[in-house]
């Protein structure tokens, strides 16, 4: 398989990326161009430019050909630089179809071991907690092995005896270089870092992952923090201030990162980047939400989450000032009140997005 070319990018070349995007299914096909708008505004401002590659992939894709993207569609993302992800899924098809169709297929075969997910207060956003405080932590998860594995089977299927086995797989190298990306964050944070475990009821691979945790740690110089994942989802709730960096397996960052961007108000407004930190294949960013139907097509949808995973992705390729700024300008809308109805407001998706680009104008002014 053909990995990305890194030829695109460069100190003192065109700076050039081939993106893949994905729209996907419900308000991806909404949110998505919102970000593609923002991103087109930055290049031109910034000096690079994007050659976007459609991909029409998805639910409708499956209802027309059995399958979630072309048999061959993993050789066809390969060669870009990065994946732009709306969202997957619909009623009408089962989950397991969705995701193991299309979004984990790409995490594994371009190795994105790390699921990265900041959280953070963003402005005009209310928390659900009674304090102020303000949330600014990121969740490190382990995003291709784990409790998400594929080893296990159901028997007797339909019988009184019917049951099912699902293997959590755990490997050393799997979560030395995850703890290891989560150590390098924490040293460029605050320093502090803690894990997710549940050693004290699931005997063989929580104690695991405690160890060659806590031996990369060590080795790195972060403060390193052991919380029982029960304690450590109370924590979140009753002290979230108290946490900066998280580093945990597939379920627990999963879960973990979902509650923390509801207790910093939406998880509507939260981002994702699925690494391969080598760079050696094509790293996807998406918003955390799913394709939420019931608003599909009303026009509401809001673009925060995947505008913010744009960003992460502007930052990944190496357009650092292009990142922050697009962070800024959306920061800066909802600061002055513009925002989605699901976060209070009245602005339709178009309304947002152009706002956020009259914010990138008037920021580079």
């Amino acid at each position: 398989m053909t990995t990305t070319s890194q030829e695109h990018t460069g100190p003192g070349t065109a700076r050039r990326y081939v993106v893949d995007v994905v729209p996907g299914d419900g308000i991806g096909t909404e949110v998505v161009p919102a970000a593609v708008r923002c991103v087109d505004h930055l290049a031109a401002t910034f000096g690079f430019t994007v050659e976007w590659r459609e991909r029409a992939w998805g639910c409708d894709h499956h209802r027309a050909h059995g399958r979630m993207m072309p048999v061959d569609g993993l050789e066809q993302l390969a060669s870009g630089d990065a994946i732009l992800l709306g969202a997957v899924g619909a009623p009408d098809i089962p989950d397991d179809i969705t995701l193991w169709g299309l979004l984990i297929p790409i995490r594994r075969e371009f190795v994105q071991y790390v699921n990265l997910r900041p959280v953070r207060s963003l402005p005009g956003i209310r928390s659900p907690l009674r304090s102020d405080a303000p949330i600014d932590l990121v969740v490190v998860r382990e995003n291709v092995e784990g409790e998400y594995s594929e080893v296990g089977g159901r028997v007797n299927r339909g019988r009184p005896g019917e049951f099912a086995v699902q293997e959590a797989v755990f490997t050393r190298a799997g979560i030395e270089r995850v703890a290891r990306f989560a150590s390098d964050l924490a040293l460029r944070r605050s320093g502090r870092l803690i894990s997710a475990t549940k050693s004290n009821g699931i005997i063989h691979t929580m104690p695991f992952w405690d160890e060659v945790v806590a031996e990369v740690a060590d080795g790195s110089g972060v403060r390193l923090e052991k919380v029982l994942i029960d304690a450590l989802a109370a924590r979140l709730v009753l002290r979230p201030e108290s946490v900066d960096v998280i580093v945990a397996s597939n379920l627990f960052g999963d879960i973990l990162s979902d509650l923390a961007g509801a207790l910093a108000g939406s998880i509507g407004v939260a981002p994702s980047a699925n690494l391969d930190p080598t760079k050696t294949y094509p790293s996807m960013f998406e918003p955390v939400h799913g394709s939420a139907p019931d608003i599909a097509g009303m026009g509401i949808a809001n673009p925060v989450g995947t505008l913010w995973a744009a960003a992460m992705m502007l930052d990944h390729l190496g357009e650092s000032d292009a990142a922050a700024g697009l962070v800024s300008a959306f920061e800066r809308v909802l600061r002055a009140g513009t925002a989605t109805p699901d976060l209070g407001g009245t602005a339709s998706t178009e309304q947002f997005t152009t706002a956020v680009v009259h914010a990138l104008a008037a920021g580079t002014s």
